[in-house]
C-alpha cells in the first residue's frame, strides 16, 4: 500500500533564503524552548536536526511564562525580538499564557507584529499506522494570521454586555488568499476552498469571499469553491479527501485546523508555518500541555514536522527529506508515543527522548508503505505587494448608530422619549438589541438587555455633515442619555457600508 503524503513547499518566500545551499554555511535560526512540555520536544527535536547534519546556527531566546510573569507584558524580552529581526527565522516550542491578569497572546503578538500573514497547517493521515477515519486525508488549512477577531478589540460596554470587533481588511484577504492559490500552484494541488459565514456577516466576511473571487479568476488552472463555514466545516470532517487547500478568516481557521489535524490522527503529529514577506515562524499546533511536562511523555512530532517545513524554508531541502522520511520510517515501525499507541497496530510505547532516538536510528532510511518524501527548491511565488493600482471609493456620510447604556423602560419607552432628540437633518429611524429591532413594532417576546443601538438617518438618505452627527450626540447628551459608542454610516460608490437590521 502506498500513500501520497504532503509536500510542504515554502522557501520561495524570500529571495535571500531561495537556491541551492552550501551546507558548510550555517542558516541563523533563532530558538525559543517554550513552557510545559516545550524544553522537552525542543531538546528532541534539535537533537534529530543535528544528527541529520542541519547547517543551522542557533540562537536562543526566553519567551512564555516566566517573562511575563517578570512584568514583560509581551512574553518576549525586547533582545528577543532583536533576535528575530536578524535571523527571520523562528523555531518555537509551545507557550504558555498565564490565566488573567490581561495578558495578551505572544503567538498572536508574534504573528502581527512581525507580518506572518498566513498560517500553513498540513493534516495529513498515516493510515493504516496511526488511527484515522480517513486515510486518505491530506488538506492543508491556510488560515489568515493578522486580523479578524484575533485584533484582540474587546470593550465592556454596559453593565452587562462586553463586545469583540472584527475586522477584515482587503489588503489582508488579498495576501493570504493569494498566497493560498500561490501554495497550490507550486505544490501541484489541484482545488482551493473558501470557507466563509457570509450570509450573516455580509460585510466582512464578505469582503474575503469577494476578494476569493477575484484572485480566483487569475489562477484557471486551479479549481475553487466556496463554502458557507458550518456546512464546510460538516464536509470536512465527513469526506476530507474531497478537499485540497483551504483558506479562510482567522478564527475559523484556527478552530478547524486542529480538528482537522485531530481526525487525521493527532493535534500532536501537527506542524505550522507562519509565513509572512521577510519572517517565518515554525511550531507545533499544540499547546504547552503542563500536565503533561517533565514526564517524558510528549509526542515531538508536531514541532518536527514544523522544524522539517522551516528546513526546506531556508533551502535545506535534502536534509529535511531526511528528517521527514525518518519520522515516517518510525512511525511506520510502530514506535509510538502513548498518544497515538494502539494496541494490535504499534509495535511499542515510548517516550519523548526514546522516539526522538528511534527518528535518528532510521536517518538514511526511506518508508515502505507510506511514500517517501523528496523536497525540490520551490518555484517563486507571485504574492502579494501591495502595489497595485486601486481606485478609491466615493465615501458620504449618512447617518450615525448611537449606542446607549439604558435600562429604565421598554423599548417603546426608549424609543418615545429618544423620538424627542432632534437634530436636523438627522431623526431617529430604528432601535435595535443585539442586532434585532425592537423599536418600532417590536415584538413583545424578543429579550432586551441594557444595550441599545439607535440608528438616527436623514430623509430619503441624503447625505449630512460631520457637525451635524456631533450636534446630534449633543443634544442625546443633554437629553440625559448614556451615549457610550457611536458609528458613522457611510456609503461608498452609492453602495451602504453597514448592515441592515435584523427584523
Amino acid at each position: 500500500m502506498t500513500y501520497d503524503i504532503n509536500i510542504v513547499i515554502l522557501a520561495a518566500l524570500t529571495a535571500n533564503r531561495m537556491g541551492d545551499v552550501v551546507m558548510t554555511q550555517r542558516t541563523p535560526v533563532t530558538v525559543a524552548y517554550g513552557d510545559g512540555i516545550g524544553p522537552e520536544i525542543m531538546e528532541a527535536t534539535l537533537n534529530i536536526l543535528s544528527a541529520a547534519g542541519a547547517a543551522v546556527e542557533l540562537e536562543t531566546i526566553e519567551i512564555g511564562e516566566k517573562v511575563y510573569l517578570r512584568g514583560v507584558e509581551t512574553g518576549m524580552e525586547p533582545g528577543a525580538w532583536d533576535s528575530l529581526r536578524r535571523t527571520k527565522v523562528f523555531l518555537k516550542a509551545p507557550i504558555t499564557t498565564p490565566q488573567g491578569g490581561g495578558y495578551k497572546s505572544l503567538n498572536v503578538t508574534a504573528r502581527k507584529a512581525l507580518g506572518l500573514y498566513a498560517n500553513v497547517r498540513p493534516a495529513v493521515a498515516y493510515h493504516p499506522f496511526v488511527r484515522t477515519r480517513h486515510p486518505g486525508m491530506d488538506v492543508v488549512v491556510v488560515r489568515e494570521n493578522e486580523e479578524d477577531l484575533y485584533a484582540g478589540i474587546e470593550h465592556r460596554q454596559t453593565d452587562q454586555v462586553v463586545q469583540c470587533l472584527k475586522l477584515i481588511t482587503r489588503p489582508g484577504s488579498e495576501k493570504v488568499v493569494r498566497y493560498a492559490f500561490e501554495y497550490a500552484r507550486v505544490n501541484d494541488r489541484k482545488k482551493v476552498t473558501c470557507l466563509v459565514k457570509d450570509n450573516i456577516m455580509k460585510l466582512t466576511d464578505g469582503l474575503f469571499h469577494r476578494v476569493f473571487d477575484e484572485i480566483a479568476a487569475e489562477y484557471p488552472d486551479i479549481a475553487h469553491e466556496t463554502f458557507i463555514v458550518d456546512i464546510g466545516a460538516a464536509k470536512l470532517a465527513d469526506t476530507p479527501e474531497k478537499f485540497d487547500v483551504v483558506v479562510l478568516p482567522n478564527l475559523y481557521g484556527d478552530v478547524l485546523s486542529d480538528v482537522l489535524a485531530q481526525i487525521a490522527g493527532s493535534v500532536g503529529l501537527a506542524g505550522s508555518a507562519n509565513i509572512g514577506a521577510s519572517c517565518a515562524m515554525f511550531e507545533a499546533i499544540h499547546g504547552s500541555a503542563p500536565r503533561l511536562a517533565g514526564q517524558n511523555l510528549a509526542n515531538p512530532s508536531g514541532l518536527l514536522l514544523a522544524a522539517v517545513m522551516m528546513l526546506v524554508h531556508i533551502g535545506q531541502c535534502d536534509v529535511a527529506a531526511t528528517v521527514h522520511n525518518a519520522f515516517l520510517k518510525t512511525i511506520e515501525d510502530g514506535v509510538h508515543t502513548p498518544d497515538i499507541y494502539r494496541e494490535g497496530t504499534s509495535r511499542q510505547k515510548v517516550g519523548t527522548r526514546e522516539f526522538a532516538a528511534a527518528v535518528v536510528d532510521r536517518l538514511g532510511q526511506a518508508p515502505e508503505v507510506l511514500r517517501p518524501v523528496a523536497y525540490k527548491a520551490a518555484r517563486p511565488m507571485s504574492l502579494w505587494r501591495g502595489d497595485a493600482p486601486h481606485r478609491k471609493a466615493h465615501k458620504e456620510l449618512v447617518g450615525v448608530d448611537v449606542f446607549l447604556d439604558w435600562e429604565p423602560g421598554s423599548p417603546q419607552d426608549l424609543g418615545r422619549a429618544l423620538s424627542m432628540v432632534v437634530a436636523a437633518p438627522l431623526r431617529l429611524r430604528v432601535i435595535t438589541n443585539r442586532g434585532v429591532k425592537v423599536w418600532p413594532d417590536g415584538l413583545p417576546e424578543t429579550f432586551c438587555t441594557d444595550h441599545w443601538r439607535c440608528r438616527f438617518l436623514a430623509e430619503d438618505g441624503q447625505a449630512v455633515h460631520p457637525a451635524d452627527v456631533v450636534e446630534l450626540l449633543r443634544r442625546v447628551t443633554e437629553a440625559g442619555f448614556d451615549n457610550i459608542k457611536t458609528e458613522n454610516l457611510y456609503r461608498f460608490d452609492g453602495v451602504a457600508g453597514f448592515s441592515a437590521v435584523h427584523g
